[in-house]
């Protein structure tokens, strides 16, 4: 559930969770309200793992996830047999190892918990937790909090064995030694690319594009697509609404009085030394201009000349009012312990050597109320509105569920903004309500919202819901021919100079091997041939498949190895002749490498630990768990 959350929660009515027991730690305050019951009897089952129960609910949730991935697609039935299996067999997996954990006697605290929920994503508003938004958000999905802590708990228990195993691995020094004699070795190669375009000679016919169309008519159909009207809600709409008393405001401003302080600034000049021969340059130059402003030559001129900041220089070294944060350590500390008109130098910095001149000093100081009332304000009203958008969201679903309830009624209401949507596409969505997943999920889901109904509330983000109906639909059907010729016409003509410049390559290869000069099949081939030299199994400036190749083949022994290879803009004829190690490794690559290798070797360990599990289980599946 937690990935599912992640990958966007409160867009899908299929999320699932299991009841382990009561647990209210951060939504205590919420009160008493309504949830839809996913529990099943205990006969229902998909599958009995161990002393696990799957529920027929709990799969045939994760098989509709399973297929939103294919778009909607109607699957043949041997790959959606495959498909189910596979989704079950997951199930049976999570199962197996929430098991484990707790035979084991792995524990989270509370604290952990509460933890893990106060910084989940979906939970929050302006990247602070609210919590009317996680009660709107898990409402949506018919997830109790209760229920959404004890998965939290779960997965965290979980997370502690897996850890544990992944962490348990290492690698012996002959492991770290092969390891990294494969991630330094180098191969040296030539190669020339065939360009498609080249060799995309012969001309498409209408039979040609007929066929393509005919064969590939699924890459070819309109978006399945439905005209909308809706009604929407903004917290900001409900923050200027809210009203807020000068008691509250007062209260407000006294407990938090700390965060109304501002900080002291300070007015600067500076002239910045850099860019010469060497340090030690830099410091000479920089002691000689200090000399001079100390003098009592005209700070500005001297900014003007020598200092090499472009931002200041030609403002006579001006920087403007800052507070102590703006400017880096060494500056900050010479600056803010300077008094008015004093200059100090040569200050250093990664910068460079710096002469300074304090002009002026503004004292930090509270803001008064007055002062702090517009910010004070601004808080306030998003406080309260936070929580009158979760009340507004549930008393619309309220008002839904009895008879009668109108759109136009209920965005008079609760002022609600209503519009319409022409076309909202699957997948695309439509502006302005964007392509939000719960309300993909609402209108081309497995179970569509019906034509004429009114579906939501609906959360379009941290901040925003709608309520939707459905006023038409239109079902995805084949584009014209002609509207998609020039794209087919296209896609042959790249897919045939594909196949030229790939058999062209193949010739290559033929003369290469019997002896023939790189240089001389290059030229007959009217292309460049790139000069040998060695690259490494990362190198970016060798194309991505090239290098693929390169490091695939047999290592070259007494003679080079050749290849032909299909690229995606044409071809390449490939030519691998020796190979090296790179024996400098730095200690921190080193390290960079075991870690790497370790933590993958503890993840292959952890999977092994699961199919282990797995394979020593007393499963029984139920054959109709999906019909």
């Amino acid at each position: 559930m937690l990935q599912s959350i992640r990958d966007g929660l409160g867009r899908h009515k299929w999320l699932q969770y299991t009841l382990l027991g009561a647990l209210a730690l951060v939504f205590a305050a919420w009160g008493a309200y309504g949830f839809v019951n996913l529990n099943v009897g205990a006969s229902s089952y998909a599958a009995e793992a161990g002393g696990e129960k799957i529920s027929l609910q709990r799969a045939r949730d994760a098989w509709l996830r399973m297929q939103q991935r294919f778009g909607g697609a109607e699957l043949p039935d041997t790959l959606r047999t495959r498909f189910q299996d596979q989704v079950l067999e997951g199930l049976i997996r999570d199962a197996l190892m929430t098991e484990r954990t707790h035979d084991l006697g792995y524990r989270a605290t509370d604290a952990a918990v509460q933890d893990a929920i106060s910084k989940e994503p979906a939970f929050q508003i302006e990247g602070q937790f609210s919590a009317a938004a996680a009660k709107a958000v898990l409402a949506q999905n018919g997830i109790t909090p209760e229920a959404f802590a004890d998965d939290v708990r779960t997965s965290l228990q979980r997370s502690q064995l897996e850890n544990g195993i992944r962490d348990s691995d290492f690698l012996t020094p002959t492991e770290i030694s092969r390891t990294q004699a494969l991630e330094n070795e180098q191969r040296e190669v030539r190669y020339a690319q065939l360009s498609a375009d080249k060799f995309a000679t012969a001309p498409i016919d209408d039979a040609a594009v007929q066929a393509y169309y005919k064969a590939h008519q699924a890459a070819y159909m309109t978006i399945e697509s439905a005209h909308l009207l809706y009604a929407e809600l903004r917290l900001d709409q409900v923050a200027t609404a809210m009203q807020v008393s000068d008691a509250e405001l007062h209260a407000a401003y006294e407990k938090n009085k700390n965060t109304y302080v501002v900080p002291e600034k300070r007015h600067t000049s500076h002239i910045l030394i850099s860019g010469g021969k060497d340090d030690a340059a830099d410091k000479k130059l920089a002691e000689e201009v200090y000399a001079q402003a100390k003098a009592g030559k005209d700070f500005a001129q001297l900014a003007k000349q020598y200092s090499k900041d472009p931002g200041s220089a030609e403002k006579g070294g001006d920087l403007g009012w800052a507070d102590r944060t703006t400017f880096v350590g060494p500056f900050s500390d010479a600056a803010f312990s300077m008094s008015p008109g004093e200059i100090r130098g040569p200050v250093k910095s990664q910068y460079g050597y710096h002469i300074i001149r304090l002009e002026e000093v503004q004292p930090g100081k509270t803001k008064t109320f007055e002062e702090a009332r517009p910010e004070l304000e601004a808080d306030q009203r998003k406080n309260h509105a936070t929580d009158r958008f979760g009340e507004i969201q549930e008393q619309l679903q309220t008002q839904l569920e009895q008879p009668g309830a109108t759109l136009e009624g209920l965005a008079k209401e609760f002022q609600l903004q209503t519009g319409d949507v022409a076309r909202f596409e699957r997948g695309a969505g439509g502006a302005p309500l964007g392509a939000a997943p719960a309300l993909q999920e609402l209108v081309f889901g497995d179970s569509p919202l019906a034509t004429g109904r009114i579906g939501g509330p609906v959360l379009l983000g941290d901040d925003r819901l709608a309520l939707v109906k459905v006023l038409d639909r239109h079902k995805p059907e084949p584009k014209p021919i002609a509207e998609v010729r020039d794209t087919i016409v296209a896609a042959l003509q790249k897919q045939n100079g594909t196949e030229g410049a790939f058999k062209a390559a193949q010739a290559a290869q033929a003369k290469l091997e019997t002896g023939a000069s790189f240089d001389d099949v290059a030229k007959e081939l009217g292309v460049t041939a790139e000069p040998a030299r060695f690259v490494g199994r990362s190198d970016p400036a060798v194309p991505a498949q090239v290098r693929s190749l390169v490091f695939e083949v047999p290592k070259p022994t007494d003679k080079p190895i050749i290849r032909a290879l299909k690229l995606d803009t044409g071809a390449a004829v490939v030519e691998v002749t020796k190979t090296r190690v790179e024996n400098d490794v730095s200690k921190q690559l080193e390290a960079s490498v075991v870690k790497r290798e370790a933590e993958r070797e503890g993840t292959v360990g952890a999977v092994a630990y699961l199919e282990e599990l797995r394979r020593k289980a007393d499963v029984r599946k139920n054959p109709k768990a999906f019909e």
